[in-house]
């Protein structure tokens, strides 16, 4: 499936490395996101059934630098948990950099396997119970060709973080792309398109679409290698919810959250009674799909799927015996911010949302630690008086609003 802009992309993550990253810096920090953030692993995928002392087969396909690669082995690792991460990629220069950060955090749980998604069958890595593909589709000669390996590739029960580009968030790089492909063409070297493409951008005219998109800053923010990757990039499409759905379903998938849900839920967007009626007899991708273009402002997706044939494990938020933990979050922390209508304004990619919660949402979230059972905040709230059934109803109401936020997760037993 290689052809002439699969050998210029070879090229360009040979020359610049993605994203650029600085093995030092991981003294300082890690880089976390989605997907494949454990607590969105064990929550969306396995509905936080599976035990966290099973070992997690994971397949970083498309691993890039490491950033997916990097987050999932130190999660793992920070947790005691068991597995192993295995990176794949095409790029040596990019394995380096990857191998270099791991070296750095002493992780041992990284396997490094240099090769392409597409050959999976003949690598003979055996099966994942987890495999992330973030931002590689849309760089394919055929992204459903590539799903399909990967789906190929799934254990039973497993599932598949994706990640790809979407149109209307993006707004202005494809023009740009096409400017650039006349006055940079993909036969000259790196260095020199890069060159012709920050002179352009210097002199770009202020009707320019990119100019007034305040969403995209690879170019301005991600380098050398960050320019490249957006404007060079000899293929690159972009994906609306519901090809991104026909592509997971053409793979024997099914779809199993948008992140963050919330924001593509069309009532978010539509206050109007009316309006709600009409997009209420919509489908679960055709709400998406209303969100999408209502809001304009979204330039990636970000999906779970598992296999078509599995059973979705969900999450069971009425199970006493069910840890809740916040990604990303300290409880006590967030409880303590919370303004006095208890309404938590939420921002978007520009757009704000009031999420409103339940009186009760200070007093649960300070309980909130990774370690303590709904059952046992149940107890500790019941003897400060408050009633089983009270809890059980305000509970609900926080843990639906914030799981639609990706924030508050069940976790691995």
């Amino acid at each position: 499936m290689s052809d002439a802009a699969d050998q210029a992309l070879s090229d360009q993550y040979e020359a610049y490395p993605y994203p650029a990253r600085d093995p030092r810096d991981e003294a300082k920090r890690l880089v976390v996101g989605s997907p494949s953030h454990l607590a969105e692993v064990d929550h969306w995928i396995f509905g936080a059934r599976r035990p966290a002392a099973a070992p997690l087969r994971a397949l970083m396909a498309g691993g890039g630098s490491g950033d997916g690669t990097l987050m999932l082995a130190q999660h793992l690792a920070s947790r005691g948990r068991p597995g192993e991460v295995t990176w794949l990629d095409r790029s040596s220069a990019a394995r380096r950099v990857a191998e270099a950060r791991a070296k750095l955090r002493g992780l041992e749980n990284i396997r490094f396997v240099a090769g392409s998604l597409l050959d999976l069958p003949e690598l003979g890595l055996g099966a994942f119970d987890y495999i992330d593909c973030c931002g590689v589709l849309h760089h394919l000669p055929d992204p459903a060709a590539g799903l399909r390996s990967l789906a190929g590739a799934l254990a039973p029960g497993g599932g598949i973080g994706l990640m790809v580009y979407a149109p209307h968030g993006r707004t202005g790089v494809y023009m740009l792309q096409d400017a650039l492909r006349l006055l940079a063409p993909p036969e000259e070297s790196p260095a020199s398109r890069v060159d012709i493409a920050r002179r352009v951008w210097k002199h770009l005219p202020e009707t320019a679409w990119l100019r007034h998109n305040p969403l995209i800053d690879d170019h301005l923010k991600g380098g050398d290698a960050g320019l490249y990757d957006l404007l060079l990039n000899p293929r690159d499409r972009a994906f609306t919810v519901p090809q991104l759905a026909a592509l997971i379903e053409g793979a024997g998938l099914r779809l199993r959250c948008l992140v963050e849900p919330l924001r593509y839920d069309p009532d978010t967007w539509l206050p109007d009674p009316r309006l709600r009626e009409r997009s209420q007899g919509l489908g679960l991708v055709e709400r998406a799909a209303l969100a999408e273009a209502l809001t304009g402002n979204m330039g990636i997706h970000i999906a779970y799927c598992v296999r078509a044939e599995d059973p979705v494990a969900e999450a069971d938020w009425t199970d006493p015996e069910a840890i809740p933990l916040l990604r990303e979050l300290d409880g006590p922390t967030l409880a303590r911010g919370l303004p006095g209508n208890d309404v938590l304004t939420i921002t978007f990619d520009g757009l704000r949302v009031p999420v409103a919660l339940p009186r009760l949402s200070r007093a649960i979230l300070a309980r909130v630690d990774g370690r303590r059972r709904i059952g046992e905040i149940a107890d500790e709230l019941a003897a400060t008086g408050t009633s089983r059934e009270v809890f059980g109803r305000e509970f609900a109401q926080l843990a639906r609003q914030l799981e639609r936020l990706n924030r508050l997760l069940l976790a691995a037993r």
